[in-house]
Order: structure tokens, then sequence, then C-alpha cells
């Protein structure tokens, strides 16, 4: 049985991933604030430009974060039809989060089930990226931090769309994005 080294790069490749969530946040984050400001066609592609940002920053994240993992014995592979369905699934699923914040008249409402579908988002992407891993052994998964996971994909994408709605400034952005960041990254 091989052994797991979640680093194999050292550090080079934690720092790389949070840094691309990071910045697909503040993309995603300052569209959105654009798109709150904007009607008509603007605000929908404004929103399909967040959707996008947000979606494949976090597909980025977990593809470098994936990269920095090795198992002692054994080559890892990506099934790259699954993989790729992971970025298309984060893309689309984001997507209907920041479309719901984006035309909900009641923010409280749109608010939970914008960071309920981002965060499912965020959390089909990375288990459909897990499924796309092919090496000799099995994964096993734990249930508890499989919800626990899901549960803070959640939190992270509400608190992140929270910000969305009440950012009045482009240098809120940033430490709105740090904090999305963060919480993409601890899943």
């Amino acid at each position: 049985m091989g052994h797991l080294d979640h680093a194999s790069f050292g550090w080079l490749t934690p720092a790389l991933s949070f840094a691309m969530a990071c910045i697909g946040a503040a993309l995603g984050l300052s569209c959105t604030v654009r798109a709150l400001d904007s009607t008509g066609r603007s605000r929908r592609n404004w929103l399909i430009t967040a959707a996008s940002a947000i979606g494949s920053g976090i597909w980025t994240m977990h593809f470098i974060a994936m990269l920095g993992f090795g198992v002692s014995g054994t080559d890892i592979r990506y099934d790259v039809p699954l993989t790729l369905l992971s970025l298309l699934g984060a893309m689309v699923v984001v997507g209907g989060g920041v479309f719901a914040v984006g035309y909900g008249h009641d923010r409280t409402r749109a608010l939970l089930l914008g960071g309920l579908a981002t965060g499912l988002g965020v959390a089909s992407m990375h288990y459909l990226g897990m499924a796309a891993l092919r090496l000799h052994g099995t994964i096993h998964y734990d249930p508890l931090r499989v919800a626990l996971s899901v549960a803070v994909a959640v939190a992270a994408a509400t608190a992140a769309l929270w910000a969305a709605l009440n950012i009045k400034s482009s240098r809120a952005v940033a430490p709105a994005s740090l904090v999305m960041g963060a919480a993409v990254s601890s899943m």
C-alpha cells in the first residue's frame, strides 16, 4: 500500500492553489458587484462572467492542489472527460447560485438559495475531480468529513455571495476574495 503525500512539491502547490482561488473569487465578486448595478443583457453578461470566473477559479485551485498529491509506488493520472466535466459542472452550478443572487427579489432567500447552489457547485466540482483520479489503489471517503466539506463549501459560498451583495467599493473585494479563497481552499 502506497503512502499519500499531500504536498509532494512542498508549499508550491498549496500556495499557487490558494492564489488561484483568491484571483477567481476577486474576478467573480467584482463581476457580481457590477451585475447588481446593471440591468437587462448587461446584468446577464456580468453574471455569466462572474460564474465563469468563480467556477474556473475554484476548479484551477483544486486542480493545482491535486497536482501536489503523490502516492508512493504509483503514478497518478486523470480521466480527462471527468476532469472537464468537473470544470463545466462548477461553472454551471456556481452560475445557478450567482444568478439566484443577481435576480432574486427577496435578498435573504436569494442569498440562501445562491449560497446553497454555489456551495454544492464547489463540492460537486471537488468530488468529480476526485473521481477523475486514476491510480493503483482505492480511495475511501469518511462520510462525516465529506458532509463537513460540503457544509464548509456552502458556508464559504454564502459568505462570498453576502459580500457581493454588500460590497460597495472595489477595494472591499480584496478582503472578501481572501476569505473566499481561504474557505474554498480549506474544503
